[in-house]
């Protein structure tokens, strides 16, 4: 308190020797720099992207069994995520595609929705990491970056049977991808709610389909 007095009193006695031209100059400086911090105070931030997952492809092809989606993703697990998998805890990954027709006389039809979940786990016998897809045969991998690069490109999904599209229709396709927070273990969850390194999500993407 002491050298905080001490302080002003010699600023005040700086600005007493000043010319008024500087005296002016330096009170106008002042001004301008609370107006601007006052500005930064109001003005609205900007949106922050959903955390963790960019959808860099996603396409559907017809094959003769269906509509497959062909896709890909980038992502990289936080350092809190390997050491769960260290632990012995699950990884758990959705997928969730929903395929809309639109229609100008009423709502639009959703056609399709479907999720697809995908596990991630290591088990520290083998000192292999586990990948499954939907509860199916897992697959084993020496190293993670061989275990996420399954995840990150996986198989083409079949997500509709032959049939279940109208041929010709053009359809809205919203996909997402991310940590699936439902398959979160309780000792985690709370962490996982409050911290940015649990949080690996990605933003619905959205693009046409004209049915074949």
């Amino acid at each position: 308190m002491v050298c905080f007095t001490r302080c002003s009193r010699k600023m005040r006695n700086l600005l007493s020797t000043c010319p008024p031209v500087t005296l002016r100059l330096f009170r106008s400086l002042i001004a301008s720099l609370l107006l601007m911090l006052a500005l930064l105070a109001v003005l609205p931030q900007p949106a922050q992207a959903a955390e963790g997952v960019e959808i860099r492809r996603a396409l559907i092809e017809a094959t003769e069994d269906g509509y497959r989606l062909s896709a890909t993703y980038g992502f990289e697990l936080s350092h809190e995520m390997e050491e769960a998998l260290q632990y012995g805890k699950t990884l758990y990954f959705y997928t969730e595609i929903e395929f809309t027709l639109p229609r100008w006389y009423w709502f639009d039809e959703k056609a399709i929705t479907k999720r697809q979940t995908v596990s991630l786990s290591y088990n520290v016998l083998t000192r292999q990491y586990n990948v499954a897809i939907s509860g199916g045969v897992y697959q084993s991998f020496p190293t993670l970056d061989e275990a996420l690069f399954l995840i990150r490109r996986p198989n083409r999904w079949l997500v509709a049977p032959r049939g279940a599209l109208k041929v010709g229709g053009t359809y809205t396709v919203k996909l997402s991808m991310g940590l699936d927070p439902n398959y979160v273990s309780k000792p985690l969850k709370v962490n996982a709610l409050n911290n940015n390194e649990w949080r690996l999500a990605s933003d619905k993407k959205s693009f046409v389909y004209k049915a074949e």
